[in-house]
């Protein structure tokens, strides 16, 4: 018998007994298996983090949305982030939590229909990763610009 669970957070439908959580623990593999897919790495993290909410606080989901923004519609490099970031988000000078607790955690006002999900790029295939993260990030986006 299929064991089929439904993300409360993205609502992919993960067959198997799969979770979210192993698929993004499937491409963090991939990305160390190979370095070069790195390059989007930090749009892997953000859009897993975006479609489950409650792994950030509050004011982390409103920093990653800019964030996503940034990277997309501005061109914004990993590197400028790091430069421009530095000292706002210095776990010794941020007044406020990145991560989410279950007491605070971020939450959007309605439910996204998310077109695209981890899942989605895993079904995909470690050969079009790159492109299929991208095109994640893309989907985010528009989902996120929609609500």
């Amino acid at each position: 018998m299929e064991t089929i669970l439904v993300c409360p957070e993205c609502g992919t439908v993960c067959h198997h007994g799969e979770a979210c959580q192993d698929y993004f623990y499937q491409m963090l593999f991939w990305e160390a298996e190979n370095p070069n897919y790195g390059v989007v790495h930090h749009l892997m993290v953000l859009c897993y983090h975006l479609q489950h909410p409650s792994l950030y606080s509050p004011e982390g989901l409103r920093e990653a949305i800019h964030l996503l923004t940034d990277f997309l519609e501005r061109g914004v490099t990993t590197e400028q982030v790091r430069r421009r970031n530095r000292s706002t988000l210095n776990s010794s000078t941020r007044t406020w939590k990145i991560t989410g607790t279950p007491a605070s955690h971020g939450a959007y006002e309605h439910p996204i229909a998310w077109t695209m999900t981890a899942a989605n790029v895993i079904e995909d295939g470690k050969d079009n990763y790159c492109e299929s993260v991208r095109a994640w990030a893309r989907s985010v986006h528009e989902a996120l610009e929609r609500d």
